[in-house]
């Protein structure tokens, strides 16, 4: 295919063969990352192996870190510098990384983790994959926030949505989270990157106050603050304590419920705006299929061939995971009877508790699980659907 070099913003225009973790790495510069600090772990060491030899032709950083938590907090220092900066883990790094983004939810620190998920728990299955990191980027660090997490299930989506996730977290200052996983990060198909010109890229929100009036923590009508740039005369302070709208240790009950409810309402009042799903034959099913990233792709194959065989079932695939798309999921159980929702995932039931918990016992939840290691085979998650099926016919008799 023809492949053309990199113009002077850094976007590789044209159409390549890459793998996953290689457009992540080209989504990040196109989205105009200029700095990233991470330490070697499969899967997702290609990523920065990459962006390490592309970004210095373009005026950027990469530094190995001594482990994950250096690297975590390293992207943070460079943010608060001017520049736009992400990380990349797996696995037992991901871990280690969650004091520094809960840290980066409370000092509303813009950035980009990517976790290209692998089996666990502990070191587990270093090069093979799993989805089972998915309630730990949602309630992995301690207290009460918000973040957001994209899933791609393609090394297209990979490119996209790593673009889309510096997009929100500069627009609600936050951490983003890419949830890739070992088979997206790994496999190579066609990735059609656009001219720079074609691609959004959301711009920090510097503030336009003068430096006597700036309050570094104080929130627009989004609930979303200006930023500023240490250095540039601005006088503020970055704590993770709880802290005032100046930034100062505020530490009593009030300040703490103001923030940290400002903290969450500033995603949660987005929440349906955020959602990006896609839908496959939902308008007639009688069984519905859930599933994201690698699992989703397994999950369009089964739903085909429950057709075959006389149900009717659909699929429905949240890109962006968390937030959770509610509000769609309630439409859906609410507006037809259906014979059950089937979640097909690589772990032994995260997201399942999350559909079984809006559902609220209005419609059938089956968990088709899986400890990672490999993908479903298509079988597998057809026989849910079929059993699915087959119970709601018994009930209905």
């Amino acid at each position: 295919m023809k492949r053309t070099h990199a113009d002077p913003s850094g976007v590789l225009t044209g159409k390549h063969f890459l793998d996953g973790d290689q457009a992540c790495c080209e989504g990040a510069l196109a989205a105009g990352c200029r700095f990233a600090a991470g330490y070697p772990i499969t899967p997702s060491t290609e990523i920065v192996e990459r962006f390490a030899q592309r970004v210095p032709q373009i005026g950027g950083m990469f530094l190995q870190m001594e482990d994950e938590l250096a690297a975590s907090i390293a992207i943070q220092g460079a943010v608060w510098a001017g520049a736009k900066s992400f990380t990349v883990t797996s696995g037992p790094g991901f871990s280690l990384m969650m004091e520094h983004i809960g840290y980066a939810a409370m000092t509303e620190t813009p950035c980009v983790f990517v976790n290209v998920q692998r089996g666990g728990p502990s070191t587990g299955l270093p090069t093979l994959p799993a989805q089972a990191d998915m309630m730990q980027a949602r309630w992995g660090s301690h207290g009460d926030y918000e973040i957001i997490a994209l899933c791609p299930n393609s090394p297209q989506e990979c490119f996209d949505l790593t673009v889309h996730a510096f997009n929100l977290s500069e627009q609600f200052r936050v951490p983003v989270l890419v949830m890739m996983d070992e088979c997206v990060g790994h496999m190579t198909e066609k990735v059609v990157i656009p001219p720079a010109e074609q691609i959004e890229v959301y711009p920090r929100r510097y503030t336009t106050l003068p430096p006597a009036e700036y309050q570094a923590f104080k929130a627009e009508a989004d609930l979303v603050p200006q930023f500023a740039r240490a250095g540039e005369g601005y006088h503020f302070h970055v704590t993770g304590l709880t802290h005032d709208e100046h930034g100062y240790p505020a530490m009593n009950v009030e300040p703490q419920r103001r923030l940290v409810t400002r903290l969450m309402d500033k995603i949660r009042c987005s929440a349906d705006a955020l959602a990006r799903n896609e839908e496959y034959r939902l308008e007639d099913a009688d069984v519905v299929v859930i599933a994201y990233g690698i699992t989703a792709r397994v999950a369009m194959r089964a739903v085909q061939m429950a057709r075959e065989q006389g149900v009717r079932a659909g699929l429905l695939r949240p890109l962006v995971v968390w937030p959770f798309p509610q509000k769609r999921l309630r439409e859906l159980a609410a507006g037809k009877n259906f014979a059950g929702f089937v979640v097909a995932e690589l772990n032994c039931g995260q997201v399942f508790y999350e559909v079984e918990r809006l559902v609220a016992g209005h419609v059938p939840v089956l968990l088709e699980g899986h400890t990672g290691g490999t993908v479903h085979k298509p079988e597998q998650i057809l026989d849910t659907i079929l059993r699915c099926a087959n119970v709601a016919a018994e009930v209905s008799r």
